[in-house]
């Protein structure tokens, strides 16, 4: 039976998650799935109950769960936590203990919202990418970094810095992923200017050419990868890219759907057998506790989860098509409504998503 480990989290991360969890739960009373679902707090909450950002009892489940589903991290507060703590409770820490270092992050737009886009129609519809961003490596976390000396003269320190091992296993992972898909690999990097941007450059080139040359490869710098996703968003099937550039991509493919809150994602390790799924929004502290918040990217997520950790291929097309169902039917949280359009609260989204599920007209 797999373990799955929730981690609601800070700001709207339990609100959302909340949904995702409903949802993950009709799929074990309805379509047979086998897993246990334990729920643990994350983040600032842990600060106040006891005194440390990561209880020991909640390491040991996250080093024993077969997948989590995470909600977001971050607070207004959290600068009252010391850094050591604020590190030892990080996301970044699970990232690298799982060795998570392929995340997905997939960008298909719904015909639904094509009026929530700031894009026009013909340039998003159809849209159908993936983000590969290594995320174990690179400046989140390279060596030394931090702030030296004093004001007025202190320094900050990032190092940006990758293996060839680093960058071989996340193109074989891209280059794969391609192949399930349109087989077209788009490497994005900054080779003119950034001595680890040229590595990475040279070994994707040396694993495309020896073990995937059926695989369209092309090389992109990552300010023209910013502007073609702006331009020309269709022309993408995966996008293979380092943590940094992984990470400011994805937010402006959201722009593409209209809201981050529509973008769901999963982190994978070498071998599929530990994996960590999240929406890519952040906490929103602003919105926390109103019930507004968009709870598909972490509902999208379990759909990630059915079809990465679960191998239930068709239950995730299943989930993924009863969020398509429900935004036809006109469900619209207010990141995705169109002007005039009704907005609806985050249980009533996941009330909507369920009542396709179910087949049924939601009485809840």
């Amino acid at each position: 039976m797999m373990k799955i480990l929730v981690l609601p989290g800070d700001g709207i991360g339990p609100e959302v998650t909340e949904q995702a969890v409903r949802v993950l739960r009709w799929f074990i009373a309805h379509r047979g799935l086998e897993a246990s679902v334990e729920e643990r707090s994350f983040g600032l909450i842990n600060w106040q109950r006891y005194g440390t950002m990561m209880p020991e009892e909640t390491w040991a489940r996250i080093e024993e769960a077969d997948a989590i589903l995470f909600g977001a991290t971050g607070t207004l507060d959290q600068g009252m936590v010391p850094p050591e703590e604020r590190r030892k409770g990080s996301l970044l820490r699970i990232r690298k203990a799982l060795d998570l270092f392929a995340n997905l992050r997939p960008v298909r737009m719904s015909n639904a919202l094509l009026e929530a886009s700031p894009y026009k129609p013909r340039v998003v519809q159809g849209v159908d990418l993936v983000i590969l961003r290594e995320l174990t490596g690179g400046m989140y976390f390279g060596t030394p970094r931090g702030v030296e000396g004093a004001a007025p003269d202190r320094v900050g320190i990032n190092t940006h810095r990758y293996s060839e091992a680093e960058i071989a296993r996340a193109a074989r992972f891209a280059f794969q992923l391609a192949r399930s898909r349109r087989n077209h690999v788009t490497s994005v990097d900054k080779a003119n200017v950034m001595e680890a941007g040229a590595l990475w450059r040279e070994v994707v080139s040396a694993i495309h050419a020896a073990e995937f040359p059926d695989v369209v490869l092309e090389h992109m710098l990552v300010d023209n990868a910013a502007m073609q996703l702006a331009r020309m968003p269709r022309r993408f099937d995966v996008i293979l890219t380092d943590n940094l550039f992984g990470d400011v991509l994805s937010d402006a493919a959201g722009a593409i759907l209209g809201s981050l809150g529509m973008l769901p994602s999963a982190s994978l390790n070498a071998d599929g057998s530990r994996a960590l799924y999240e929406p890519v929004h952040g906490s929103a502290p602003d919105i926390a506790g109103r019930g507004i918040a968009n709870p598909l990217g972490a509902i999208l997520s379990v759909a990630l989860l059915l079809r990465w950790s679960a191998k239930r291929a068709e239950d995730a097309a299943l989930l993924e098509a009863a969020v398509e169902a429900a935004l036809r039917a006109g469900a619209r949280t207010a990141d995705i409504a169109a002007p005039g359009e009704e907005a609806i609260g985050t249980r009533a989204m996941g009330d909507a998503v369920l009542a396709q599920l179910t087949g049924r007209p939601n009485r809840s």
